[in-house]
């Protein structure tokens, strides 16, 4: 009876153990399939989610030793489009359809987690030691935490492995265990043969094919913007800090069209710029000292005392020396929300 009590414990411990992997082995696969590709090509969707409302966007990102890194956002509602550039120049969020870029003095991608950039990923779960694996629905799922410093509600990421570890999905979660960014990997090439010639700031808007409409496939010519720059409506902020009121609205006119400046005073003291997003007829390069942020629908350039954004073909400035980088994010973050947002008609 004993003989058999044994061997029955030596079936069911091989059997639980069957399937199984650890955390240590985990982290040595993936982190083998990352360092040994050169170059990659990684093509999804990506839904940014606040509170009911929910922005979708399609991904392709690409990556070449030596930190080169390209990142086309397409929002799939309005169709607007930004590239994130990182090469040997520097770091650049380009809008193709304005002709325009910011240029940043920026750490990008490494301060900060990237959801769908696998050397992110892969530091998110080297740098928690309490980072766990199990297996759901015939997948393996790593928890870990992750690094959002501008963003303190973002807690932990569950990355979705078939059981050979090929990654395929990304879900970041707030400590309260609400999924705020979701990421599908439709395709991964970890041999995609790039070269440094794909990283080229001048190839993403070429000017002299836009004017001819002789564009090929691999370029995108800057949309001419036919109507005035007129700005028909204000757009006023969802979330203000407390004690915080608005002061003054004024409405300037320019060559540009119509610009508003929206003054706030009290505890927190802040300005609003808004005018009518123009392409430019040269491409234009901003500076900034600062980083790419992604917010609801667009990708800002945030610094330590402001915020510039293009959304829903307006262009925002928000700058305060009272904010900290959460609050500039919760009230760019609030103007975004163009479908609650109730505008108020310009009067001169």
């Amino acid at each position: 009876m004993k003989k058999i009590s044994i061997l029955t414990f030596i079936v069911l411990l091989l059997t639980c153990s069957c399937g199984k992997i650890d955390i240590n082995k985990a982290k040595n696969d993936f982190e083998n399939k990352v360092t040994k590709s050169k170059s990659y090509l990684l093509k999804g969707s990506m839904e940014i989610i606040n509170n009911e409302d929910t922005y979708v966007y399609s991904v392709e990102a690409s990556f070449l030793k030596d930190d080169f890194y390209k990142v086309r956002l397409i929002n799939q509602t309005n169709n607007h489009e930004q590239v994130i550039l990182k090469n040997a120049e520097g770091v650049y969020v380009v809008t193709p359809s304005l002709n325009k870029s910011f240029k940043f003095q920026s750490d990008w991608p490494n301060n900060s987690s990237q959801s769908y950039l696998l050397a992110s990923l892969l530091n998110d779960i080297k740098n928690d030691e309490k980072s766990t694996i199990e297996e759901v629905d015939n997948k393996y799922v790593i928890k870990a935490g992750v690094n959002y410093p501008n963003n303190s509600e973002l807690a932990y990421e569950k990355i979705y492995f078939d059981k050979s570890m090929n990654i395929e999905r990304i879900e970041v979660f707030t400590s309260d265990d609400v999924v705020k960014i979701k990421v599908d990997i439709k395709s991964l090439d970890l041999k995609a043969g790039l070269d440094k010639d794909d990283f080229n700031l001048d190839d993403l808007v070429d000017q002299d094919c836009c004017n001819t409409n002789t564009c090929d496939e691999n370029k995108t010519c800057p949309k001419v913007e036919e109507e005035t720059g007129a700005l028909k409506d204000i757009v006023y902020p969802l979330y203000i800090p407390n004690e915080t009121y608005l002061t003054s609205k004024d409405v300037l006119d320019s060559e540009e069209g119509d610009r508003v400046i929206l003054t706030y005073s009290g505890n927190k003291n802040f300005i609003l710029v808004e005018e009518k997003a123009t392409s430019s007829n040269e491409f234009e390069i901003i500076p900034v000292y600062g980083d790419p942020h992604l917010l609801n629908d667009s990708v800002a350039a945030l610094q330590s005392n402001s915020i510039s954004w293009t959304s829903n073909n307006i262009e925002y400035y928000l700058a305060g020396t009272d904010l900290s980088s959460e609050e500039l994010l919760s009230i760019a973050t609030s103007l975004t929300n163009a479908d609650i947002v109730t505008n108020t008609e310009i009067e001169k």
